[in-house]
């Protein structure tokens, strides 16, 4: 497949995710509401229920991508696509654009260590007395990691055997939200107003439309040659992709 192809293909993954993620990242807001009031501690287990169901999900769509368009076949390979597609993507997704996104749009991230220790409030004064050495990133495959790393090997060994597993897309679209979701309660201590309810939109859409398709679509491909192409059907969509294509006969200039 050509560059600009490939492009076609990217773009047209793009605009058929964008639906499914407008009304996830909706169902986010209301997801955020409705356990608004919980502790820290339940915000805490929320977020490690989702992330690494986003986790188990990611690394079965990428190595399923990637193990049936590939013709090579070697496991190291398949484990270490499978791998920094599902636990990079889910990082970025969940943590890394939820975190700057806040950051960067002025609500209020406390610090590591008020997140997972309400009870030190000193710690978390003294750390806040700086502003931007307070707002520190939690990465779950590093803090939790016995927890994050199982989850991605267990969708590629899921994956390995079934490669053809299918998930709805609305149901991907749900975990990656609600992972994306569950960090932002965990970090932002602003009312819930109208304008808040914006940002958080604007944020989670991002975190997950363009990462979902990175790491289903994008990231796997990019092992695969180009004279591979792509017939089969989408894991996420369970519909073909787009371009169709064939692969080149023998002897084919």
């Amino acid at each position: 497949m050509s560059i600009k192809d490939t492009a076609k293909h990217i773009l047209a993954e793009l605009k058929g995710h964008a639906p499914f993620t407008l009304f996830g990242a909706l169902l986010g807001i209301l997801f955020m509401l409705l356990f608004r009031n919980v502790s820290g501690a339940a915000r805490h287990t929320l977020f490690y229920v989702f992330h690494p169901a986003h986790v188990v999900l990611s690394a079965m769509v990428t190595t399923s991508m990637f193990k049936i368009h590939s013709v090579r076949k070697r496991i190291i390979l398949i484990v270490v696509v499978g791998y920094i597609g599902s636990v990079g993507i889910a990082t970025l997704s969940d943590i890394i654009i939820p975190h700057i996104g806040m950051h960067l749009l002025g609500l209020d991230i406390p610090s590591h260590v008020h997140l997972h220790h309400e009870e030190a409030e000193s710690i978390h004064e003294a750390e806040s007395v700086d502003e931007h050495q307070g707002h520190k990133i939690h990465l779950g495959f590093i803090e939790e990691w016995y927890i994050v790393n199982p989850a991605a090997f267990l969708g590629i060994l899921i994956a390995f055997y079934l490669p053809r597993t299918k998930f709805p897309h609305a149901g991907h679209i749900l975990i990656s939200t609600w992972a994306s979701s569950s960090y932002l309660l965990m970090n932002i201590e602003s009312e819930m107003t109208i304008a808040a309810a914006l940002v958080i939109f604007v944020t989670l859409f991002i975190a997950v439309w363009v990462p979902c398709c990175i790491s289903d679509i994008v990231f796997p491909l990019l092992f695969v040659k180009s004279d591979v192409e792509l017939a089969e059907p989408c894991p996420v969509h369970g519909r073909h992709s787009h371009p169709h294509t064939h692969k080149k006969p023998e002897g084919s200039q």
